[in-house]
């Protein structure tokens, strides 16, 4: 195992030509590092038909949901006007969005003025470069890290290994993700793929410093992991963040965390560098009152979270001197231009669609090829790709990405700024089949729905259809499905069943039961 600073070394994604086929084959790893965070390689389809065969993965998924739902429920119930914050969350995204750019100008005016630099970057490639520099410009050779979506979303850890920089996640499951040089699969919780024995086997082969007779205890594995942080918190010249807010009247960013991890990166290091999304402002410091309500319940299921680390600038002799704000759009002013769409941006990436989502907990989030898994991933990695092709059709992976969805509206339901995902992954798809159109001499999809819609338009074929469906009845196995069909049928059994079809339609039942009525008899 190669390793950098300590850490293991990134595996990038086997080649055709297999040259790195024995690297990526090391063990914990289940993904390697993808060239873009936000499309690694595999369309959902491709990919959830293997995660679906790991059934330690299936396990680890439904228990951790199940908990999470149960806390979130718990202490949702205990506020009487619940509905009437999620309301007012979503109407203060709104007019985030409504007036974005004289919020950012806002932001920088304040930020700037508390003695903070802010830079603008474009699209992942600027805000790597700025962070490197910035890093480089110090003389260090690791950064420690918070927890933070933003710079997963633009691979900056990946960048800077590139560059000779190590960057030290401080996270608990972030660690554990990296250590086992893996991907993140959950947004608030990263390693939720990870049982205890698989994280104590990872910590023992990946972490040098580890106990040897380290068990699986969760107290024992997070001393652990501290003593081996503690020295990185220590040392560290330079800090790398995101944030859950900014706040544009005050200059103020938020970040929200359960570890204490968080208060050591924003507190000890010389310098703290923050990559924020545009779209992660509010517009004053009171609009906290809000989310510090929805954002601790709808995560963590807690009523607040244990470290709450407001900041502002650079105060003398307190804290880090030295201060930049990296403010990131990689796509979203794209999303913002989009009327369904824009509203992808409210997430505070609180991941309750995650765990009440049935699609994600089956399948789990690599299977969504992206640092943005579940239902809000399903809605935001395309958008934020559309430029690339991410909504333009089945050529691009994450085209796929919007049928991620049984459109069952759970995610809605438990959605704290009140996103209707449905309604955008209905769009989304849309857009997906209008830019297939004309692409295939033959539609077979459009031949099928022509054929359909001329069986049901005619009560006749319609029910002489019915009649001849019945004939499959015993295709049937014991279990009243048909788990293989011949083509066209295959296309749907290769990744569900199909439920075997009545021995007698309604209709021949009916008239049955009319016949009878009329003989005088009940049957």
């Amino acid at each position: 195992m190669s390793t950098f600073l300590g850490l293991p070394g990134l595996r990038r994604r086997v080649p055709d030509d297999g040259a790195t086929a024995a690297s990526a084959a090391e063990p914990w790893g289940a993904v390697p590092h993808p060239d873009e965070p936000l499309r690694w390689g595999e369309s959902f389809p491709a990919a959830a038909k293997h995660t679906l065969k790991n059934e330690q993965l299936r396990k680890n998924l439904g228990h951790a949901t199940r908990t999470i739902r149960g806390k979130r429920a718990a202490v949702v119930d205990e506020v009487p006007d619940w509905e009437a914050l999620r309301d007012t969350g979503s109407a203060v995204k709104e007019q985030v969005m409504a007036q974005l750019p004289d919020l950012l100008a806002q932001l920088e005016e304040n930020v700037t003025a508390r003695g903070g630099v802010v830079h603008w970057a474009r699209d992942a490639a600027e805000a790597n470069r700025i962070v490197t520099e910035i890093a480089q410009a110090k003389g260090a050779d690791e950064v420690v890290k918070v927890k933070s979506m933003a710079t997963q979303e633009i691979g900056l850890n990946e960048h800077l290994a590139d560059e000779g920089i190590a960057a030290i996640e401080t996270d608990l499951a972030e660690l554990i993700v990296q250590l086992a040089d893996d991907m993140p699969s959950h947004i608030l919780v990263p390693a939720i793929h990870r049982n205890r024995a698989e994280i104590r086997d990872i910590f023992l082969a990946r972490m040098g410093d580890a106990p040897p007779d380290l068990s699986d205890v969760p107290r024992e594995l997070a001393m652990a992991a501290r003593a081996h942080l503690r020295r990185k918190f220590l040392s560290a010249k330079v800090a790398v963040s995101g944030a859950n807010f900014g706040v544009a009247d005050t200059g103020t960013l938020a970040v929200v965390e359960s570890e204490g991890n968080g208060r050591m990166c924003l507190t000890l290091p010389e310098t703290l560098v923050t990559v924020m999304g545009i779209e992660k402002l509010i517009p004053t410091y009171t609009d906290l009152e809000v989310f510090l309500q929805l954002l601790p319940r709808s995560s963590t299921g807690e009523r607040m979270n244990p470290y709450t680390s407001l900041w502002t600038g650079v105060t003398p002799g307190d804290g880090p001197q030295e201060f930049h704000l990296v403010l990131l759009d990689n796509g979203r002013t794209d999303v913002l231009a989009d009327e369904v769409g824009r509203s992808a941006l409210h997430c505070i990436r609180c991941s309750a669609c995650l765990n009440v989502c049935p699609v994600y907990e089956r399948v789990g989030g690599h299977a969504y090829g992206s640092v943005y898994p579940g239902p809000i991933g399903a809605i935001l990695t395309p958008q934020l790709t559309a430029a690339s092709g991410g909504v333009s059709g089945a050529d691009d992976v994450n085209a796929s990405l919007p049928y991620a969805s049984t459109l069952c509206g759970a995610c809605y339901d438990v959605c704290p700024v009140k996103i209707d995902i449905p309604s955008i992954l209905v769009d989304l798809r849309a857009r997906e089949v209008d830019a297939d159109r004309g692409k295939h001499k033959v539609d077979p999809w459009r031949a099928a729905m022509k054929a359909a819609s001329w069986v049901m338009s005619d009560g006749g074929r319609f029910g002489l259809a019915g009649r001849a469906a019945t004939l499959g009845h015993g295709l049937g196995g014991r279990d009243g499905v048909i788990s293989k069909a011949p083509p066209p049928a295959s296309a749907w059994t290769r990744d569900r069943d199909l439920p075997a079809p009545p021995d007698e339609t309604f209709r021949q039942w009916m008239a049955e039961h009319e016949h009878g009525e009329q003989d005088g008899g009940e049957r």
